[in-house]
């Protein structure tokens, strides 16, 4: 890659360390977008031994870029997320997808579509981890920092997206009685 469009794309990723999640640190700190998809690469690393089957490199590619387009929109929380958010940012990696040189262009075009359509084991556990990562994250924080909707959200969400393995299904049981224990600390306290 020209060493130009390699910097170009450089401090666009850049953006995306600046990009608030909806999220906090056990320190207090809000999260952001490069710090979460850092996390879940890490998080799909780990899990490699469990999916013998699966490209690891592709799943933990699919970790790195999957919010790329929050570096354009910013992060919004997949509790307000509307069709509409998602279109927008749908057109607005496809436009910087048409800015890169043709390999690239063609290889995360693909990886884009795979994630989107999730019928490989890759795609499925990109999306399982992603849910994942996000609800220990908030088991992490301290419990002030949950929204009144959020007790629900860390039982029921992404339970769908772990279904597709016994793995997936016995981590999801495992963050959801984490955040049972944790809520029912907090509560013993009031």
């Amino acid at each position: 890659m020209e060493p130009r469009k390699l910097i170009k794309i450089m401090g666009l990723a850049e953006k995306l360390k600046n990009v608030p999640r909806h999220s906090y640190t056990t320190t207090g700190r809000v999260e952001s977008v490069a710090e979460h998809c850092w996390r879940l690469c890490l998080m799909s690393y780990f899990v490699r031994d469990e999916f013998p089957e699966a490209d690891m490199e592709k799943v933990m590619l699919m970790c790195l870029v999957h919010d790329f387009g929050e570096a354009f929109t910013g992060d919004i929380p997949a509790f307000e997320k509307t069709s509409d958010h998602e279109k927008t940012e749908a057109a607005v990696i496809n436009d910087w997808l048409n800015t890169l040189p043709h390999t690239y262009r063609k290889e995360l075009r693909d990886l884009f579509d795979e994630m989107e359509q999730r019928t490989t084991v890759e795609a499925k556990l990109f999306k399982a981890l992603d849910n994942m990562e996000a609800l220990i994250q908030h088991n992490e924080a301290d419990i002030d920092t949950w929204l009144p909707l959020e007790y629900d959200l860390q039982l029921t969400y992404g339970v769908s997206n772990s279904e597709f393995s016994e793995y997936t299904k016995a981590l999801r049981k495992q963050v959801s009685d984490d955040s049972v224990a944790k809520i029912k600390a907090h509560n013993e306290k009031l």
